[in-house]
């Protein structure tokens, strides 16, 4: 595989994972109750946040003369499903939206790990701009986190 063809991928994949973020997060602000316009605001925001992050790697993906992906990934289908199981089942109270958001970020983590494992095969601007990325992912997790933690059970 070509030098070009390894960093698109690369990319792709974190593309697809923020395509992840932007679905699931509109899934969450759907789960929300009628009181939790805060976490309407804030589900609106990192999806927002998530749009921008996949256009910024677009662009880089196609620097490199490769296409950039519009999908989810397979992964990311499957946690949505799993959302709607599991709001059927624990209702749709802040705190089980946010362990659910909070899964997702889980996952969006290590997808910019692995990116990062492969950050030989990224340009020095690239993997600079996919570690700032996963910086303001990482507070996002942190920020979902804790509100998580300050949650009872069906409140």
């Amino acid at each position: 595989m070509k030098q070009n063809e390894k960093t698109a991928e690369i990319l792709n994949d974190l593309i697809q994972i923020n395509n992840d973020r932007v679905a699931g997060y509109e899934k969450a602000s759907k789960e929300t109750g009628i009181g939790d316009g805060d976490l309407r605001t804030l589900f609106a925001d990192l999806a927002a946040d998530s749009r921008q992050y996949a256009t910024e790697l677009k662009k880089y993906v196609f620097a490199e003369g490769e296409k950039p992906t519009t999908d989810t990934t397979l992964r990311g289908k499957i946690y949505r499903a799993w959302m709607d199981v599991k709001a059927t089942f624990s209702g749709k109270d802040r705190k089980s939206v946010l362990e659910s958001c909070e899964f997702g970020e889980d996952a969006a983590q290590r997808a910019y790990e692995a990116a990062l494992k492969d950050s030989d095969e990224l340009s020095p601007e690239i993997a600079s701009v996919v570690r700032e990325q996963q910086r303001k992912l990482r507070n996002a997790h942190d920020n979902i986190k804790a509100l998580r933690d300050r949650q009872k059970a069906n409140a």
